[in-house]
C-alpha cells in the first residue's frame, strides 16, 4: 500500500517494535557485560581501544539520555552516573533500560519524524536518534565480543535478542 499523502512518509515500523528491537540489543549487551570477567571489565583492551567497561559507561550515557531527550526535548536533564564496577554497570544498565521505557511512553509519534539537534551536536529526524543509538550499542557490543574471545570466554549468541 502506498501513502496517499506525500508530506506524511509511509511508517515502516511501528514505535513499539522500534523499542522493542532496541531493548532486545539491550538484553543482548548485558549478557555480554555479565559475562565479563570483574577483574578485567576496566583493564583490558586491545590494541588501544578503550575498555568494556568504558564503552558500556558511554552507552549508559547515551541511551537514557537520548530517549529522555526525545520525550521532553531536554538533552541534559537524565544522565547516570559513572559506573566502576560490573555490579554498578548492571545496576545502571537495569535502571537504564527502565527509564528508557518510562521515557519512551512519553514520546510523540511525531518526534520520531521532526530533525532534531540531540546533545548540541547530533542532528537527524527522530528515528534517525534511536537508530544511532542502536548502531553505537552494536559496534561496542562487537569489540566486548573480540575482547571475551581473547579472554578465552565464549560470548552470548549475538542472535538470542
Amino acid at each position: 500500500m502506498t501513502s496517499t499523502n506525500p508530506s506524511q512518509p509511509a511508517m515502516f515500523i511501528s514505535t513499539d517494535a522500534l523499542l522493542e528491537h532496541w531493548q532486545g540489543h539491550r538484553r543482548l549487551t548485558r549478557r555480554v557485560i555479565e559475562r565479563f570477567p570483574d577483574d578485567q571489565l576496566f583493564s583490558f583492551s586491545i590494541g588501544g581501544m578503550r575498555t568494556f567497561g568504558e564503552l558500556a559507561n558511554e552507552l549508559l550515557g547515551m541511551a537514557g539520555p537520548m530517549a529522555h531527550g526525545l520525550a521532553t526535548l531536554e538533552w541534559g536533564g537524565y544522565a547516570p552516573p559513572k559506573a566502576s564496577s560490573k555490579e554498578e554497570i548492571l545496576r545502571l544498565w537495569d535502571e537504564g533500560t527502565t527509564k528508557i521505557a518510562e521515557f519512551w511512553a512519553q514520546i510523540p509519534a511525531t518526534r520520531f519524524q521532526e530533525t532534531l539537534t540531540s546533545f548540541g551536536q547530533y542532528s537527524g529526524p527522530g528515528h534517525w536518534q534511536i537508530l544511532y543509538i542502536v548502531d553505537n550499542e552494536v559496534h561496542h557490543r562487537g569489540q566486548g565480543y573480540v575482547y571475551l574471545r581473547a579472554l578465552g570466554v565464549e560470548p552470548p549468541p549475538f542472535w538470542e535478542r
